[in-house]
């Protein structure tokens, strides 16, 4: 290689990065896989992160975050948050939480600065938000022993026994009806109560 293509393959650009070694400089990020989004998301800290992030146009300072997470974890104002509190919430997400949920790319956080940037590739966090495990029965448990219910019902309808004997055949299936399109509802506002930058303080 002539002198003039090393010359210009280590080209400075005006941050002070020779041009050849900026790709190299940079710290590959793994995709947004399920286990990912389960580390990122099976903290309730973490979540919290998310959800104001995304309440305030995707950014804040530390100071602001740490404080506010302290309010929701201690069902106050911000305004009456003691030192301590904010302390205790401000250590644990600079020193833990926001490297980690940098690392996995979902926010940019400047720890010079003390700011927190949400990234477009949180939004691939969506999917996997039924699958994190919340204080309730998950869904697909409830829909299980949903099912069995039915049939077990069905079965004693079909058997002939009493008093399911007595009933009929119509009258079973809309209750079946009745029970999932109930059960769907619930899930429906469920699912918006427990959304990740909803308005108000986080559900979960």
């Amino acid at each position: 290689m002539s002198a003039t293509a090393v010359q210009q393959s280590e080209t400075v650009t005006p941050d002070g990065v020779e041009s050849g070694d900026e790709t190299r400089g940079r710290t590959e990020r793994p995709p947004i896989d399920q286990e990912l989004a389960f580390q990122m998301l099976s903290c309730r800290r973490r979540r919290h992160v998310l959800h104001y992030l995304r309440q305030n146009d995707g950014s804040a300072t530390l100071r602001t975050l740490s404080r506010r997470i302290a309010a929701w974890e201690n069902d106050t104002d911000p305004e009456e948050i003691t030192y301590q509190q904010r302390v205790r919430v401000y250590t644990a997400l600079r020193q833990s939480h926001l490297p980690k949920m940098d690392d996995g790319g979902v926010v940019e956080f400047d720890a010079d600065r003390s700011t927190v940037t949400l990234t477009d590739a949180a939004a691939q966090l969506d999917v996997y938000l039924d699958v994190v495990p919340h204080d309730d029965i998950p869904w697909s448990t409830y829909y299980a022993g949903l099912g069995a219910l039915c049939v077990g019902f069905a079965a004693l309808v079909v058997a002939g026994l009493p008093p399911f004997s007595l009933l009929a055949g119509g009258i079973g299936a809309l209750l079946f009806s009745t029970l999932f399109f109930a059960s769907g509802v619930a899930h429906v506002l469920h699912d918006r109560r427990m959304q990740v930058g909803d308005e108000g303080p986080p559900r979960g």
